[in-house]
């Protein structure tokens, strides 16, 4: 009986070791795939940061690459904007000037227009004293006056009709009325005090008439 005992009982401590054993190789097994994962996602996020540092690298390249160019562009525009300045800052000057000589210089061809008459107005003055034909100098007067009224006309200068014309307020300023001559001429123009003028199709002066009624 004991022979048997004993020999149960190292058959139980076998058995019981190898389960020991198995239990031991199944944790290891266990264990080592999530090593094995473990590796994995350690790879996979280096990878990753990899992929990202890569990444921000180029986007850092490319910004670096518009950056320049926006500095090219801004500069670019910059000189052209300051040349515009300056040309136009020359061209307000050059305008401005122009403007005064224009105003300061306007009645220039008029004046040179009128020294002929003035000489001529001297030359008839002068002769007045020592003239014996009054007829002659009449004339000259009368040429003068001719030439003087060419010169207005040129310049866009015409007399205002008045002697005869129905009073037209826009062309004629009554200054006072008088017994018409006749009934034809009631309500009309007798006498012309001033004349009026336009220049081009201006009235610059009205003509000053008396009126018949």
């Amino acid at each position: 009986m004991s022979k048997r005992k004993r020999h149960h009982s190292s058959y139980n401590k076998e058995v019981k070791m190898e389960e020991q054993e198995n239990t031991e190789l199944t944790d290891e097994q266990k264990a080592q795939p999530e090593g094995d994962n473990a590796d994995d996602k350690t790879s996979e996020t280096d990878n990753s940061q990899d992929k990202t540092a890569a990444n921000d690298t180029d986007t850092t390249a490319q910004d670096t690459d518009n950056g320049g160019d926006l500095q090219k562009k801004y500069d670019e525009l910059n000189d052209r904007y300051l040349r515009l300045m300056a040309e136009f800052d020359n061209y307000r000057k050059r305008t401005l000037k122009e403007k005064m000589d224009l105003t300061k210089y306007a009645e220039e061809d008029v004046i040179k227009g009128i020294l002929p008459v003035v000489d001529n107005m001297e030359r008839a003055i002068k002769s007045l004293e020592s003239a014996q034909d009054i007829n002659a100098v009449k004339e000259g007067i009368d040429l003068i006056y001719k030439k003087f009224k060419e010169f207005l006309e040129k310049r866009g200068i015409k007399e205002i009709e008045a002697l005869n014309k129905e009073l037209d307020t826009d062309l004629h300023e009554a200054v006072t009325k008088f017994a018409a001559p006749s009934e034809d001429l009631k309500g009309k123009i007798i006498d012309v005090i001033e004349k009026g003028y336009y220049l081009h199709d201006k009235v610059i002066r009205y003509a000053k008439v008396v009126v018949g009624e």
